[in-house]
C-alpha cells in the first residue's frame, strides 16, 4: 500500500488512500466503545468494554489502543490505513490540546493527554471533542437534524448538556463554553444540577429526576400510595433515571408523575432556547429516546404556552434519531472533523 502524501495532523485526512478508515472512541463513565468505519455512519466493527474509572485512565487507554489495533487487523488493515481517530467524551476537556480534565464521570482522568498518546501510538491525527457537541454534529449530519441550518442537541442523561448548530456550523462561544444549558436557572430553589439549585440540569436530567423522586416518594408514602420505585430504595438499591423511565413505561403512577414533572421543566428550558436562538429543530438524546412522548408531550405544551408563537411553530422537538448508535456516530464525526 502506498501513500501519495504524508500525514496531515491539521487536516486529518490522508490523501491517496482508497481504503482509509476512521476510528471512533466514545468514552463514558460506565463503558467505552471503539468503532471502525470506512463510510460513516456505517460501522465495519465495534467493541465495547467497561471504562472502570476507579482503576485510573491507564487501564482504559491501553484497552483503547489494543482494541483499535485488533479492529484494524480484523479488517485486514493496520495503522497505515487510519485516516484519523475521533474521541467523544464528557467535559470538562481541552479540545485543542486534547486533554481530558476530570469529568464528573471520570474523576481519576486528571489532565490526561489523550490526543498526544493516541497520535504517538498510531501516527495519525486524533481529535477530542465534548460529547454534546459531537452528538449535535452527528444528529445534524445523519440523524433528526438532517437538512436544517439551525438546531440544538441536548444530552439528557445523568446531566444535561447541549450542542448548538447555527447556520450549519457548530457554535462554540468565546471560551468554548457555548451551549451550557444545564447551568441555566429555572427556579430559585430545587434539585441541584451543575452545582446550582433549581438549574435546568437539576430539573431536567436523570440525576435531577432522582432528586425529585426522593421528595415525591416521601410524600406518596405519607398518603399511603404504593410505588415500585419505593421498593427499589427499600431493597437497598440506588435509584437511577433509567429506573424511573422504565417504571413509568410499565405504568407506575408515581414514576409517570415524575416524568411529567420533568417534561414540564424541560419545556421551560426549551422555551428559553427557542426564544433566544429560533432553531428549526431541537433533538434530545438519552432519556428522551426511551420516554419519547411521555416526556416530550408535556414539554411541547409548555413551549406552546411560553415561547414566542412564531418561533415555537417553526421548531420541531424530537428524540434523537440515531438512538443507541449516537455515541458511535458522534465519535466518527469527531474523527472526520466537526
Amino acid at each position: 500500500m502506498t501513500r501519495k502524501s504524508g500525514l496531515d495532523f491539521n487536516g486529518g485526512r490522508i490523501d491517496g488512500l482508497s481504503d482509509q478508515v476512521w476510528a471512533g472512541v466514545d468514552i463514558g463513565g460506565t463503558k467505552t466503545a471503539v468503532v471502525l468505519s470506512s463510510e460513516p455512519p456505517t460501522l465495519l466493527s465495534r467493541v465495547e468494554f467497561p471504562t472502570l474509572p476507579q482503576n485510573g485512565p491507564q487501564y482504559a487507554i491501553e484497552k483503547i489502543q489494543n482494541v483499535i489495533h485488533e479492529l484494524l487487523a480484523s479488517q485486514g488493515k493496520d495503522a497505515k490505513s487510519l485516516a484519523a481517530i475521533g474521541v467523544s467524551c464528557g467535559g470538562p476537556l481541552d479540545r485543542v490540546a486534547g486533554l481530558i480534565q476530570a469529568p464528573p464521570n471520570l474523576p481519576t482522568w486528571v489532565d490526561v493527554p489523550l490526543k498526544e498518546i493516541l497520535e504517538r501510538e498510531f501516527r495519525v491525527p486524533c481529535r477530542v471533542e465534548n460529547d454534546a457537541n459531537a452528538g449535535a454534529v452527528a444528529e445534524h449530519r445523519y440523524g433528526a437534524g438532517r437538512g436544517t441550518r439551525n438546531m440544538i442537541f441536548l444530552t439528557m442523561g445523568t446531566g444535561l448538556g447541549s450542542g448548538i448548530i447555527i447556520d450549519g456550523r457548530l457554535y462554540r462561544g468565546a471560551s468554548e463554553m457555548g451551549g451550557e444549558i444545564g447551568h441555566l436557572r429555572l427556579t430559585r430553589s430545587g434539585p441541584v444540577g451543575y452545582n446550582k439549585a433549581g438549574s435546568a440540569e437539576g430539573w431536567a436530567s436523570g440525576g435531577g429526576m432522582v432528586q425529585v423522586a426522593a421528595k415525591v416518594l416521601a410524600a406518596a408514602e405519607k398518603r399511603g400510595e404504593v410505588s415500585s420505585l419505593a421498593q427499589i430504595v427499600q431493597g437497598g438499591g440506588q435509584l437511577a433515571g433509567k429506573d424511573i423511565a422504565d417504571r413509568a413505561q410499565q405504568g407506575d403512577a408515581i414514576a409517570r408523575k415524575i416524568v411529567r414533572m420533568t417534561g414540564t421543566r424541560l419545556g421551560q428550558a426549551l422555551a428559553i432556547l427557542i426564544d433566544i436562538l429560533n432553531p428549526e429543530c431541537i433533538v434530545i438524546g438519552g432519556l428522551a429516546m426511551r420516554l419519547k412522548e411521555d416526556l416530550l408531550g408535556p414539554a411541547r405544551k409548555v413551549v406552546a404556552r411560553e415561547a414566542l408563537p412564531q418561533a415555537a411553530v417553526a421548531c420541531r422537538i424530537c428524540s434523537a434519531e440515531l438512538g443507541e448508535k449516537i455515541g458511535d456516530v458522534a465519535a466518527l464525526c469527531v474523527a472526520q472533523g466537526l
